[in-house]
């Protein structure tokens, strides 16, 4: 079983094959510092490569999802001379964490209540499942502060489209839950925490019937989609398909398939 680091400013629940992530810092409504990046993207790393872990379920403590920024920490950082080059490079790591979580091998969920503004909602559309509570408030207030949603805009292109990414980004529009499924941010809507529970319990049981290295590939050809010419990414995902085929789990999977049973996979997992 993989050693999880120590973390701080996040709260690391494991049961089973799931790992709950918890944003821990409700006095700041789970503002993104330094400290929390860095601890999360130590998480990331430290499982990534094991699948007895298949789903990652990131939350807020305190009722909040992300407030976005540490906006005094902002304060604080233009108090100096200012180095336009270290503030990019601050900046540009971010990026590499939004990255990160995208691209994870593991299944991410999202549990987005009370409030997702700046790259709190940059997180949401991140998450491969995405579920939002009704009243949750959503915001990408970046342009009122004088400055651009520098890194999450093009997951937030990717997520609801151009047209749509731009008027909320020059007009830092307010909305809440149904308008971000409508979006395309969310894929479900909760009334309420509890709601919000029940249907993460039901995303979980779904996940536990897919095998965890076929999920791992499935999302590397998904991406890879996107950023391959056709022809390529057709031999990359031929590629993963025979590694799959050839594996302990293709062959346990077309196994149970042929012997009407569930996948051991799918056993263990309940």
């Amino acid at each position: 079983m993989t050693t999880l680091p120590t973390t701080t400013a996040l709260i690391l629940e494991r049961e089973e094959s799931v790992l709950r992530i918890w944003l821990n810092r409700p006095e700041a409504r789970n503002a993104l510092t330094a400290e929390v990046t860095g601890e999360l993207a130590a998480v990331l790393d430290a499982v990534r490569d094991d699948r007895t872990i298949r789903t990652l379920v990131l939350r807020g403590k305190g009722g909040v999802f992300c407030a976005g920024g540490d906006i005094k920490g902002f304060k604080s950082g233009m108090q100096g001379p200012g180095d336009a080059k270290e503030i990019a490079r601050g900046n540009r790591s971010f990026g590499d964490l939004m990255i990160k979580i995208n691209e994870q091998p593991q299944v991410v969920v999202m549990l987005v209540e009370g409030g997702a503004v700046g790259g709190g909602l940059g997180l949401a559309c991140v998450g491969d499942v995405t579920i939002v509570e009704k009243e949750t408030r959503f915001q990408l207030s970046e342009t009122s502060l004088g400055i651009p949603p520098a890194q999450i805009a093009p997951f937030v292109v990717e997520r609801v489209g151009l047209t749509q990414a731009r008027r909320l980004m020059l007009t830092g529009a307010r909305f809440k839950g149904e308008e971000a499924v409508r979006l395309g941010i969310g894929h479900f809507i909760a009334d309420g925490a509890e709601d919000m529970e029940r249907i993460c319990k039901n995303v979980l049981a779904q996940i536990a019937n897919c095998a965890p290295g076929a999920n791992a590939i499935t999302k590397a050809i998904v991406f890879e989609a996107t950023r391959r010419p056709r022809t390529d990414a057709l031999d990359f995902a031929a590629e993963g398909f025979a590694s799959c085929m050839l594996s302990d789990e293709g062959r346990e999977g077309v196994s149970a398939f042929i012997e009407k049973r569930k996948a051991r996979w799918a056993v263990t997992a309940e």
